[in-house]
């Protein structure tokens, strides 16, 4: 036995972690067993916990046996050595995924009835579990943490088989494991209380975890920011002692999950800066063209966000930045030209300022504008805005980048880029 049980294997593998404290993190637990360890995890952390619903697909008479796994967004994996060892076929695979897939339907609508799902999207997703056997279950959990745009992704369990690293496949960019222990049959075998866990204990872990969250007031939370009588959705990030806050201003068919800015996002928490990723456009007006394209609709919403911040319990007095992407560039220009928003400092991620057209001169906080070399028109189209501009400005090209900076290092010039510019320009605010 190495463990008592789930809280003590839980706190271990909390403290074994304690090297990812103070990063953009969020610990996500394999329901059922996997979620009190996570519990005891996201409190060693101070991170927001959640589900990563997965379901194991066990071999017909051996249900112990993971054959594969399936899980939310569509993700599926199969193992076709089990499968070869075994000699199950296609429809007794069919027929166990088929009813694993109306469990995961009925824990999704009980689950989610009570938790509203963590973004994931830029941040570090620590997914965690009671141990890994097959390395099926794992892997769907990482490719669902992938698939929701998760910058990075870290396995972490109490125990597992010797060759852990091989069944995982790469599926997760580090993986942290207290034990590999020889002659490995089962997670169980290495718990002294492994009863299965209910239900009712993994609602009880997630609305405890929440209830942490709140008391502290957590460096994050979900906000419903309003400007011009609108409500919008967003989530403020404050670290301890802010030097100032980020408005970020996203471009066309993207949104406060967009796993670039996410990125960029946790860069300035990094460096002490608060965030604000917010939708500009309601969920009913995303699907209106003329509105996703209205760049003097998208600036005022942006102004009165920023109304808005400054009201917020610990922002007062600190400066306000904006961070504008494709066509939110020219919305956070076109903002920063108008008197009452008063930005301390703009930085323009691959954007669009031309569209900010007569209302560039007006600008009068310092504006960086970030493009990769290797796109030429919107090159062409920052030289000609940054001619405009009458406040200090500079244009930074990132070597080799294209538009969306998904280029190796790319996205991580820009956030050091806007880092540096924010924490250079930021003085706090006299309002």
């Amino acid at each position: 036995m190495l463990f008592a049980d789930r809280t003590e294997a839980g706190r271990r593998l909390g403290a074994r972690l304690r090297h990812l404290g103070g990063r953009d993190v969020v610990v996500l637990g394999l329901p059922r067993g996997g979620v009190p360890v996570a519990a005891e995890v996201a409190d060693a952390l101070d991170a927001p916990l959640d589900v990563c619903l997965v379901r194991k697909l066990g071999v017909p008479g051996r249900p112990e046996l993971g054959m594969g796994a399936i899980g939310e967004d569509g993700v599926r994996v199969v193992s076709q050595e089990v499968l070869h060892h075994t000699g199950v076929g296609r429809a007794a695979l069919d027929r166990v995924e088929a009813h694993e897939r109306a469990e995961l339907d009925r824990r999704a609508a009980r689950y989610r009835r009570e938790h509203a799902p963590v973004p994931v999207a830029g941040r570090t997703a620590v997914v965690v579990d009671d141990g890994v056997a097959t390395g099926s279950t794992a892997r769907a959990a990482c490719r669902i943490a992938r698939a929701r745009g998760a910058a990075r992704i870290v396995l972490a369990v109490p125990v597992a088989p010797r060759d852990v690293a091989r069944r995982l496949g790469g599926d997760a960019d580090e993986l942290v494991c207290l034990a590999t222990p020889a002659g490995f049959y089962a997670v169980g075998q290495f718990y002294g209380d492994f009863t299965q866990v209910e239900d009712e204990e993994v609602t009880a872990c997630l609305r405890r975890a929440a209830a942490r969250r709140h008391r502290a007031g957590g460096p994050d939370r979900e906000v419903e920011p309003v400007a011009g009588g609108v409500r919008l959705r967003g989530r403020l990030t404050l670290p301890e002692g802010a030097a100032g806050v980020v408005a970020f201003a996203h471009g066309s068919g993207s949104s406060r999950h967009s796993p670039r800015n996410r990125y960029v996002a946790g860069g300035l928490n990094r460096a002490g800066l608060g965030t604000l990723l917010f939708d500009l456009l309601t969920e009913d007006e995303e699907h209106d063209r003329a509105k996703v394209f209205d760049i003097a609709l998208l600036a005022g919403r942006l102004a009165g966000a920023t109304a808005w911040l400054r009201g917020q319990p610990g922002v007062a007095g600190l400066a306000v930045g904006y961070f504008g992407a494709s066509t939110g560039a020219a919305a956070a220009l076109w903002a920063a030209a108008e008197p009452p928003a008063r930005p301390a400092a703009v930085v323009s991620r691959g954007g669009r300022p031309d569209l900010a057209g007569p209302r560039l001169p007006a600008v009068t906080a310092p504006t960086l504008l970030v493009v990769g070399g290797a796109d030429p028109l919107a090159l062409d189209l920052n030289r000609e805005a940054q001619s405009r501009l009458r406040c200090e400005n500079r244009l930074e090209i990132v070597p080799g980048a294209t538009h969306l900076f998904e280029e190796p290092g790319a996205l991580q010039r820009v956030t050091e880029l806007a880092r540096d510019w924010f924490t250079d320009h930021m003085a706090p605010a006299h309002v």
